[in-house]
């Protein structure tokens, strides 16, 4: 018996194939979405579908296209596609949309991200917990395995120029210096993107020399595990800036909705200072804007981002909780420590490839390495994510939140204490494993060293 509990988290389905996520699974769900839309009265005709490059996916979507059309929904396929093409796809269409893929996870993995039309996201709260409750019961029934008639209509698209065109015309490169990039797809779906937005595969050629890493698409992720902001998934990246005299170095995840940076040096260059970087380049465009940062990006963010005349607003981790504050704030851009990046221009979501060229332009518009360039936004000392394995995450976050009482605190996601010199810990319990997760920032090493080893002194006492 399938438990779709085991897979349909907060934000999108996600398990192993065949035994979790299978076609009579996807077509369960597909069924559910098409319910869930008619219920919400979204008036919703078509779905658009795409999937990346994991061997799994076409035969997934081709289920889950037959469930939407069994209840007399069209699909528009759009093939192969990054995540966020694939938010492009449903924002420039206004269709609901369905993305099959498991972003980094391993090549047993798939999964589907659902979004309304005009990309807004699908979470537990605003459709999703629904969604499994319809699929089960379809599930439990043998509803799923034989849809009969298939009365929507079916049609195949190719948004990829679109994509690339739409890109390029929110930030314009063609007039900075030449620049020498290299790109670590990671086997991911960057190899497909990156060649038609920031290569001439689909456009003129842009100043750039691109040095291509793992462009040929494999879900096996046969070099290394497609999720960037672990340390040693970048390490051949890295080493390619340097060999190559490189002015930086891109990296994205499976489906490229993320994008991590290193500068000439091969140093990794903080999501928190990209996103301060990006914030003011949104804030010149748009002065007074709002911009968002979740919980654990650097406090330079908000900084910057009021010295730049702009709102800063905080929020908890997770992009339906950022995507939700974008929609409420009508919010220019949103940042998190993992790599995601959202702007309004791009309908609220997040894609890699558009932060990815925000960095290009504010590094090749003026003459400084991207080093000295990132200086601007790195602030403070961080400690990076420790995660720590306990039996009761509540009773841990009390004796943190009794040890440090003097301090100022806040429980907006798990336990921040913010101390009188600017440094602050947020201690926040997974919701999926039995773990706790530490992040500390300071003005210097020796005061994150301090926190680091008071906290954990606790945690794992």
């Amino acid at each position: 018996m399938t438990d779709l509990s085991a897979i349909i988290k907060a934000y999108d389905v996600r398990g192993t194939v065949p035994d979790q996520l299978n076609e009579d699974v996807a077509r369960a769900v597909g069924i559910a979405f098409a319910r869930v839309l008619a219920e919400q009265g979204t008036g919703a005709t078509a779905v658009v579908v795409a999937h990346d490059m994991r061997e799994s996916g076409p035969g997934l979507v081709a289920a889950y296209a037959e469930g939407l059309r069994s209840v007399g929904l069209d699909v528009v396929d759009v093939g192969l596609c990054s995540t966020d093409e694939l938010y492009y796809a449903s924002g420039i269409l206004d269709l609901p949309g369905a993305m099959f893929t498991a972003s980094h996870n391993p090549a047993q993995y798939n999964g589907i991200k659902h979004c309304y039309a005009g990309a807004k996201p699908v979470g537990q709260e605003s459709g999703l917990a629904r969604i499994k409750e319809i699929a089960q019961d379809l599930l439990d029934s043998g509803a799923a395995t034989e849809v009969g008639e298939l009365r929507g209509g079916y049609e195949e698209r190719d948004m990829l120029p679109a994509y690339a065109e739409h890109l390029r015309g929110l930030v314009d490169l063609s007039g900075i210096r030449p620049l020498k990039v290299v790109v670590d797809a990671g086997n991911g779906m960057g190899g497909f993107t990156v060649p038609a937005v920031l290569g001439d595969a689909v456009l003129p050629a842009l100043p750039l020399d691109i040095v291509p890493m793992y462009f040929e698409l494999d879900g096996s992720f046969p070099n290394h595990e497609a999720n960037p902001l672990e340390p040693k998934n970048i390490v051949d990246l890295q080493a390619a800036v340097v060999k190559n005299g490189a002015d930086l170095g891109l990296a994205f995840d499976g489906d490229a909705d993320r994008c991590f940076v290193v500068d000439a040096d091969g140093d990794p260059v903080s999501p928190s200072a990209i996103t301060a970087l990006v914030a003011t380049r949104e804030l010149a465009k748009h002065p007074g804007g709002t911009v968002i940062h979740n919980l654990i990006t650097s406090r330079a963010v908000p900084e910057i981002v009021t010295e730049n005349g702009g709102v800063p607003v905080r929020t908890r981790v997770g992009h339906s909780f950022i995507k939700a504050e974008m929609a409420k704030t009508d919010a220019i851009f949103g940042g998190e420590h993992s790599a995601h990046y959202y702007f309004r221009d791009f309908w609220g979501a997040d894609t890699g490839m558009l932060a990815a060229m925000h960095v290009l332009a504010a590094l090749g518009e003026q003459d400084k390495p991207l080093k000295e360039l990132a200086a601007r936004f790195e602030r403070y000392a961080a400690s990076g994510e420790i995660n720590s394995t306990v039996t009761d995450q509540r009773a841990k976050l009390d004796e943190v939140k009794q040890a440090f009482a003097d301090s100022e605190q806040d429980e907006l996601d798990g336990l921040t204490v913010s101390f009188a010199d600017g440094a602050w810990i947020n201690l926040r319990p997974s919701n999926t494993e039995p773990l706790l997760r530490l992040n500390i920032e300071a003005p210097s090493a020796e005061r994150v060293a301090q926190l680091r080893d008071d906290v954990l002194a606790i945690v794992r006492g």
